[in-house]
């Protein structure tokens, strides 16, 4: 299995997970925000969408546009359902480019305020594992607005298996 492979299932495997825990969040906590600096719920819960409709597009060019992120829309269930959209967009775009394309490198993020070469395929993980992350935040939010948190990696207490 090559690594563009591997990197599909993996994806494909989280994504089913993150939307499993966007659904379970209660619509009507939207805006909850768990401090004041904090994202609101549906602006973290945007973030998935709106990472994917640039990033990976942008690892592809070689060049992340990062202004050109899309607006939140105005509620959480559109932005979940705009995830699903671009989600599955995502996942044939990167499915039809050649893993050719996949193996140089491009400026990214490498610290505060530095930039550097990066694999391509590096930068796509380095996504991915910030979606988990984020999942992870959201999964507090959930919590403290009083929804169910789903089973992740294995049972919570909401889902004990």
């Amino acid at each position: 299995m090559s690594e563009k492979e591997q990197f599909l299932s993996t994806r494909e495997q989280e994504f089913k997970t993150t939307l499993k825990v966007l659904k379970a969040y209660p619509q009507h906590r939207q805006n909850f925000k768990p401090h004041e600096i904090s994202m609101s719920a549906k602006d973290l819960a945007w973030l998935f969408a709106a990472e994917e409709s640039v990033v990976i597009p942008g690892v592809i060019a070689g060049n992340i546009e990062w202004n050109k992120m899309p607006k939140a829309p105005e509620t959480m269930e559109e932005a979940i359902s705009e995830l699903e959209k671009v989600h599955h967009k995502m996942t044939q775009t990167l499915k039809d480019t050649p893993e050719e394309s996949l193996k140089g490198t491009m400026e990214f993020m490498v610290a505060p305020k530095t930039m550097g070469l990066v694999p391509k395929m590096q930068v796509l993980w380095m996504i991915l594992m910030d979606q988990i992350h984020h999942r992870g935040q959201f999964s507090v939010y959930l919590r403290m607005a009083g929804g169910k948190v789903p089973s992740i990696y294995g049972p919570s207490a909401d889902e004990p298996w």
